[in-house]
């Protein structure tokens, strides 16, 4: 297991188009766990969240200030490569997003082929890793050449993870996950979660308290773009120490 701290941010502050900003926001997530990011819809969780790839920096105007750190190394800085850096932190969003055009395999493939054309038998031995590791290999693997539009919406989620594991990034961010499915494929996503942050680092916005208090090791409760408060998920779940953190998790509001 790692012990390094995988990601950090330093005084953050973003603003973007119809996002909601966030001020001031300093967070560590040490290695190998999940952190879970909670708190009502515009509150700028997701915001947040697309700052730690600079997922927002090609899609919309804005700002940020401050610093986020990878293993010590800011990822703003100049020499940092966007798309290298989302090599390292991937992202999985609300709705699964399998490349409509592509096979299951060429999904899972797409993203060692943006920088070379690797051997067919180490891309075949990627795919089937990254599909175990995703728990779907057993689901699909007589089905790698059909549409990944075929497959169920929780099995085209647990793709776009496996499409997401195949480059071995060091983070993973996942935005709401599970909104969009049963709760039989939620329940496949929060296993899958909780077998992953043994290899990786894993940040993950949610709605749902149940699931953030089931899947996480640290929660952080979001409110009008400011973090209000961040702990150990059972001590913020059970003695939160801020008043605003306590009526959300009890349901006064949100």
């Amino acid at each position: 297991m790692a012990e390094t701290v995988r990601l950090a941010t330093a005084r953050l502050t973003a603003m973007y188009g119809k996002f909601t900003a966030v001020k001031d926001v300093s967070i560590t997530f040490q290695a190998n766990t999940v952190n879970a990011l909670i708190g009502p819809s515009g509150c700028g969780k997701s915001t947040f969240l697309r700052t730690l790839n600079r997922m927002h920096e090609l899609s919309e105007e804005g700002w940020i200030t401050g610093r986020v750190l990878l293993d010590g190394e800011d990822i703003y800085a100049s020499r940092v490569s966007p798309m290298q850096l989302r090599r390292r932190i991937g992202m999985v969003f609300q709705k699964p997003t399998p490349f409509p055009t592509m096979s299951v395999y060429d999904n899972v493939a797409a993203g060692l082929r943006v920088n070379g054309r690797p051997g067919r038998s180490e891309l075949d031995g990627v795919v089937e890793h990254s599909l175990k590791q995703a728990a779907l290999w057993d689901e699909v693997k007589d089905r790698l050449r059909g549409s990944a539009l075929a497959l169920s919406g929780g099995q085209q989620q647990r793709l776009c993870i496996a499409r997401t594991l195949a480059p071995r990034p060091e983070v993973i961010l996942l935005d709401e996950p599970t909104a969009s499915l049963d709760p039989g494929g939620t329940q496949r996503i929060e296993e899958l979660v909780f077998a992953l942050k043994r290899e990786f680092t894993i940040v993950i916005v949610t709605h749902n308290l149940q699931q953030a208090a089931r899947v996480s090791d640290t929660t952080s409760f979001f409110y009008m773009g400011t973090m209000v408060e961040t702990g150990a998920t059972r001590q913020l779940f059970t003695t939160p120490r801020e008043a605003r953190t306590e009526a959300y998790i009890t349901g006064r509001f949100g």
